[in-house]
């Protein structure tokens, strides 16, 4: 279970922007639970939006009488501004704009785009659905005692309860479509004859339930704040992306890159830029442990990367207990996709994985470089927490966080010669002794002022360890 996070996200509707906060899944008391900033009046539980990030900042600041407030990072979230609570891509969703994407030819990023937009929409109608917990009620309430608390929260246990119906039924009907399934297998799902058949039912399923489901949705999103704006502080659609535009264009792209942005979680870190596309890579675990049976068996693995500049997949394997990469002179080469990667491994190109004895079976295997968990270092996400916990969500996270990202920066920086990183991370530095404490005694809570003196020597250990990685296309 991922570590308890709050996320800035945006939802069009209508024509029309709004700005909210999302809790996924995070584990409390033995039970899986998933939260919006919201809460419940007359039996009806309601999504708090607001026009700009700022609105939603001072929201955040001045009120505790909303779901959220409980949540353990809330804490953190309250002394964030407007720019730590901006969405990244990733987190904007255009429930306006899913016929127009069904109306294109499926590619990699229609396709994540409309399964990112109906998962959302699941999520929030798992928390919403207030007429699914009463049928729950009645079913499992078997004693003559009154109901000693009723209150209905935006809190919900994350069990996929849309799936039942309740106040959803034409959501629990569009997603029941085996065509909307097929979004969740990636791109790969829409190829060939039946491919193509697919695609048309994805948009044929849209056409006939999505209005139906935005208004269900409708009657639970709160365009108030709370009570806090009206309806006319929303600009249209377009005007709030002709703002963000003005924005984006009177700063330079250094100084983009150093703004605190909310994405991974609520609270990002200054200096840390967002993750460019094309993101963190995904599968199943099904998908995942049918690939494994191929790479582990070949000795070469899939490993994912995650950095400022972007996200990437690469190979690696060891020689005599030394790791070697998919690269060349000592830089790491990136891919973008699984498709990129395997299409180079296809190639002739010169590399310094081409002597090991299974390259062959690599460059001509048709399994999909996917990496297990264990193979995936997301060093961006070690700095947002750490920046977290020095801002007061100490005690929230322990040492273990730092184990499994210091072994891909240890491999990384032994192929590419990395002597200041290898310094950063001696037992007798800073760094060094927190990761030897994470292996030591990794359950160790991670105190706000060790993780604050942390922090500059890790961000430099991101830089030196960005400078081996090569993005291609």
């Amino acid at each position: 279970m991922a570590r308890p996070s709050i996320v800035p996200i945006a939802l069009t509707v209508d024509d029309r922007t709004g700005f909210t906060l999302w809790a996924p899944p995070w584990e409390e008391d033995g039970e899986e639970w998933q939260a919006f900033l919201g809460t419940s009046e007359d039996d009806r539980a309601r999504v708090h939006l607001f026009p700009t990030p700022d609105a939603l900042a001072a929201f955040c600041r001045t009120r505790t009488d909303h779901d959220l407030a409980d949540h353990p990072v809330w804490p953190v979230v309250v002394g964030l501004g407007a720019a730590d609570l901006t969405p990244d891509d990733d987190h904007r969703y255009d429930l306006d704009g899913v016929y127009d994407i069904a109306a294109e030819n499926p590619d990699r990023w229609s396709v994540e785009e409309l399964a990112a937009t109906i998962d959302i929409v699941t999520r929030l109608a798992e928390c919403l659905d207030v007429e699914d917990d009463d049928a729950d009620d009645e079913l499992t309430d078997t004693d003559d005692e009154p109901d000693v608390d009723d209150d209905i929260e935006l809190e919900r246990r994350a069990d996929g309860a849309v799936a039942r119906g309740g106040e959803f039924g034409a959501l629990a009907e569009l997603v029941s479509r085996p065509e909307i399934g097929s979004l969740g297998l990636g791109v790969e799902a829409f190829v060939g004859r039946s491919g193509e058949d697919a695609w048309i039912g994805v948009g044929s399923a849209l056409d006939d339930l999505w209005e139906d489901v935005l208004d269900e949705l409708g009657t639970h999103l709160d365009w108030t704040g709370g009570g806090t704006v009206s309806l006319d502080d929303y600009p249209s659609a377009a005007e709030a992306d002709e703002d963000d535009y003005d924005e984006d264009d009177l700063e330079d792209d250094a100084a983009a890159a150093a703004r605190p942005v909310g994405g991974a979680t609520a609270a990002a870190s200054a200096g840390v830029s967002t993750i460019a596309r094309p993101g963190r890579m995904a599968a199943s675990p099904a998908e995942v442990a049918k690939a494994a049976e191929f790479w582990e068996a070949v000795g070469i693995l899939p490993v994912e990367v995650v950095v400022p500049e972007g996200a990437g997949l690469t190979l690696r394997c060891y020689v005599e207990d030394r790791a070697r990469f998919l690269g060349r002179d000592g830089e790491v080469f990136l891919f973008g996709s699984p498709e990129d990667l395997t299409r180079f491994c296809r190639g002739s190109e010169a590399h310094d994985l081409t002597e090991i004895a299974s390259w062959p079976e690599v460059a001509d295997t048709t399994t999909p470089p996917l990496p297990a968990d264990q193979d995936r270092y997301d060093l961006t996400e070690t700095s947002e927490v750490l920046a977290e916990v020095a801002g007061g969500a100490g005690g929230l996270v322990d040492h273990r966080v730092l184990a499994q990202q210091v072994e891909g920066v240890r491999d990384i920086a032994e192929y590419a010669g990395l002597a200041r990183v290898e310094e950063l991370l001696r037992p007798d530095a800073p760094l060094g002794r927190a990761v030897a404490r994470s292996e030591r005694v990794p359950d160790t809570p991670l105190r706000a002022e060790d993780a604050a003196a942390l922090r500059p020597a890790w961000d430099e250990v991101v830089t030196e360890v960005s400078s081996a990685l090569v993005f291609r296309d």
